[in-house]
């Protein structure tokens, strides 16, 4: 249990800046506040090439919810994989442009109950500790049951990957450890920072709402 805690609570235990801002920023359109669907598609294009997202509303409709508002922003576009853990969890949610945090009105998530164990191909937003999840998220990389219970709010996850799993093998790992990518840096410089320090991260190039079900 050690790696939990580690990767995806110590490591994220830094609250991100959109986790902790109430106020200021332009208020997002109508479009943009609309609620999210039962369930919807979404197709994300990374460096290793296009993924499906199956995300189930009834699975964590908190994190649905957030998800849906952060893809309709689109929030995720050129956002590198920051933290990948080969076997483990792949971590986003930290945008390219640092910017985008502040014109969004985000306040910390309330805890969703974990209806669906953290297999393999599911996604979770990250969090440290009950009532502190904002725009971060891991897929699992492996199946990862022990983060059902774990850190006290457990992890929810809110879809899975339903085209492209065997793509998330090939993240690229090599930044992993103590010498890997600071999160603080990240929230100040964005990728100005990823791109200098470590160029070989895997990113996403796109993330698109592709079909719903209400």
């Amino acid at each position: 249990m050690r790696n939990v805690f580690h990767y995806v609570l110590g490591a994220a235990g830094i609250l991100s800046m959109a986790c902790s801002h109430t106020g200021g920023g332009n208020p997002p359109t109508p479009e943009a506040t609309r609620p999210a669907p039962d369930s919807f598609l979404v197709a994300m294009e990374t460096s290793r090439g296009p993924i499906t997202l199956a995300i189930h509303r009834d699975w964590a409709p908190n994190g649905v919810d957030r998800f849906f508002y952060l893809l309709q922003h689109r929030f995720f576009d050129d956002a590198r994989f920051f933290r990948v853990v080969k076997g483990f969890v792949a971590q986003f949610g930290l945008p390219a442009d640092p910017g985008l945090v502040q014109s969004l009105n985000l306040t910390p998530l309330p805890d969703d109950p974990v209806q669906h164990s953290n297999l393999r191909g599911t996604i979770s937003f990250a969090h440290a500790g009950p009532g502190t999840r904002s725009t971060q998220l891991f897929i699992n990389l492996g199946p990862n049951a022990g983060l059902d219970a774990c850190c006290r709010a457990g992890f929810a996850p809110i879809g899975e990957i339903t085209q492209g799993v065997e793509l998330i093998d090939l993240l690229n790992g090599e930044y992993d450890g103590d010498d890997g990518p600071d999160q603080d840096s990240i929230r100040v410089e964005g990728n100005g920072y990823l791109i200098r320090s470590f160029p070989r991260l895997d990113y996403i190039k796109q993330a698109r709402i592709e079909k719903e079900w209400r």
